[in-house]
């Protein structure tokens, strides 16, 4: 007699799974190979939370910034679409679909708006595209700071173009029938699957997080939180998901979109090198390195930590400098695969051109082709 036990019932603490999948083409696939990803490694959370993040999911509004917002009562979206109002124009807005599961508990309102900065909000006239497309992403931010911080039981979890992240309290599978992740088409898509340790399950706490059009999931734990949020708030980034992988996604718009740095850059400020490992370097590279210490030490991330990380037309991914948290990486043909263990790349294509365990602190950057 063959007994089959769910594995949703063995509580075993084995930390998150993260699972990434990027066509770097930019052909657009279905949300079935990263919910099959991520169910693999369905041991590796509790059922606390889960969630994906998807690039290339709204071309028809590619254009436009889209919120993603979770309520906790309806007169906060009252006062959320009031603020919303006086500071954006709103191109279209819908609940988001979902589709009901049982086991899902504490469900907030969900709504999605696609909408661009007010052009009279503007303190001057930009004089280029680019200058535009800056003004208008640090518009965004702070008022996405402004609604998580001040308006109670708001928060915004998504707010970039053309991308959009879903989560929530569940297991994935849960979570990807809850959000009907199987109808959308993205050339890039992220997964987590949780296990809290030293924080709370609920909605707003579940992975990705995200700022603009970066996204983050992440296993381990960052113990250098306390100085990384404060160092983050210096530059108008403020936490208020009360969980430590939100400073990441904050530091690598910091990092790349705000002071310029190269996707190896950032990766080299958040996991950097020891000092006495600095000092075995041949001149140049101690030089580099000793000056991303310095100039950015309390951006420096401590603690275990695997994460992947994801931008309109970037995958990075990332250990920390003692790789104390499994991170594998693959290849098969445009589609490059991310994920903490082999199983969760080798049950979507078992055929693989190549696979590779990163070094740590050594980034697996990926980027889009010219587009098909």
């Amino acid at each position: 007699m063959v007994i089959h036990i769910d594995e949703r019932l063995n509580k075993v603490p084995s930390a998150c799974g993260v699972t990434g999948i990027m066509n770097t083409r930019g052909v657009r696939m279905s949300g079935n190979d990263i919910t099959n990803s991520i169910c693999n490694m369905m041991f590796r959370g509790n059922g606390l939370g889960s969630g994906f993040a998807a690039y290339g999911i709204y071309p028809e509004y590619k254009d436009y910034f889209c919120f993603h917002v979770m309520y906790g009562k309806e007169s906060s979206k009252v006062d959320t679409e009031a603020y919303i109002n006086s500071n954006f124009t709103v191109k279209y807005s819908e609940p988001i679909p979902y589709k009901f599961v049982k086991t899902l508990k504490h469900i907030p309102l969900l709504q999605r708006y696609f909408l661009s900065p007010r052009e009279d909000r503007m303190p001057v006239k930009p004089s280029s595209a680019a200058e535009k497309e800056a003004m208008d992403q640090d518009y965004v931010l702070e008022r996405v700071m402004h609604i998580n911080m001040n308006i109670a039981d708001a928060f915004i979890f998504s707010s970039g173009k053309d991308m959009g992240a879903f989560k929530g309290v569940g297991y994935p599978d849960e979570i990807a029938e809850f959000y009907k992740i199987s109808g959308y088409k993205g050339y890039l898509w992220t997964a987590h699957n949780r296990f809290p340790t030293n924080s709370v399950a609920w909605w707003g706490g579940a992975h990705p997080f995200s700022i603009l059009d970066w996204t983050v999931v992440h296993n381990g734990e960052i113990s250098s939180y306390g100085i990384n949020r404060r160092y983050l708030e210096n530059f108008g980034y403020y936490c208020t998901l009360s969980t430590d992988t939100e400073v990441i996604a904050y530091l690598f718009d910091l990092l790349v979109r705000k002071h310029g740095l190269s996707f190896e850059d950032a990766s080299n400020v958040l996991a950097a090198p020891f000092w006495s490992q600095i000092e075995r370097e041949d001149p140049a590279k101690k030089e580099y390195y000793s000056k991303l210490r310095m100039i950015y030490g309390p951006a420096l991330l401590n603690g275990p930590f695997a994460i992947i990380v994801a931008k309109n037309g970037a995958m990075i991914g990332l250990n920390d400098r003692t790789k104390l948290r499994p991170l594998v990486a693959g290849r098969k043909g445009d589609n490059v695969y991310i994920a903490t263990e082999e199983a969760a790349i080798r049950c979507v294509n078992w055929k693989l051109d190549e696979i590779w365990m990163p070094n740590s602190g050594e980034p697996v950057i990926v980027e889009l082709k010219k587009q098909v």
